[in-house]
């Protein structure tokens, strides 16, 4: 068993921006007594989701512009799956929020994929994922985005297989609608089988 001392410890916070995320650089006492910065950005918890359609072999996903992707190289949208800020304490209910906001989608059978650290050596957030099955009858919302954040989301539906080919040459960039591509080829492998194949 660690003592206290055996582990890094934050001995304190200053906040050097606030805006729609907070930005801090925490002061870490390490197990040697040194002492060392780092920067954290909090924005609190997200949660995504992956609504798939298993009769049609479809996954509905939304393509935008994101500024930092932008930045670096230019890229003009990325397709990802629903997502967004948990506003609410349960995560499902933030998850179907979003499906219905961003892709019109509503949502009631949701299966748990993880709660995972985004990216652990910058940022607060931890994002629920989630795997959603759906019918073309779920679909109540031309979905979006709120125009109030001008999100300009643009809803994309995609065949599996297509989705599959897409991740097998690395042309799905965001990490959230990665992993939770490959979680639904592991959970759910028929729905990526050939046709002519579960028919023989």
């Amino acid at each position: 068993m660690n003592r206290d001392d055996d582990v890094p410890r934050i001995e304190g916070t200053r906040t050097v921006y606030e805006g729609w995320a907070r930005y801090l650089v925490a002061e870490v006492r390490m197990p040697d007594g040194s002492r060392i910065g780092r920067e954290i950005e909090d924005h609190g918890p997200a949660v995504a989701v992956l609504p798939y359609d298993p009769d049609r072999r479809v996954a509905l996903l939304v393509r935008q512009f994101r500024t930092p992707p932008c930045f670096v190289d230019g890229t003009p949208s990325l397709l990802e799956v629903p997502a967004g800020l948990r506003e609410e304490d349960d995560p499902m209910a933030c998850a179907r929020r979003e499906a219905f906001e961003e892709v019109g989608l509503r949502l009631s059978q949701l299966e748990p994929a993880g709660r995972v650290w985004s990216l652990p050596g910058l940022s607060t957030e931890r994002m629920d994922l989630f795997l959603a099955p759906y019918r073309v009858t779920d679909r109540e919302g031309a979905g979006g985005g709120l125009a109030e954040e001008n999100e300009s989301i643009e809803v994309v539906e995609v065949a599996l297989s297509d989705l599959a080919a897409l991740a097998d040459r690395g042309a799905v960039t965001d990490l959230k609608t990665l992993c939770l591509t490959q979680t639904l080829r592991l959970r759910h492998p028929d729905l990526f089988a050939d046709r002519t194949e579960t028919r023989s």
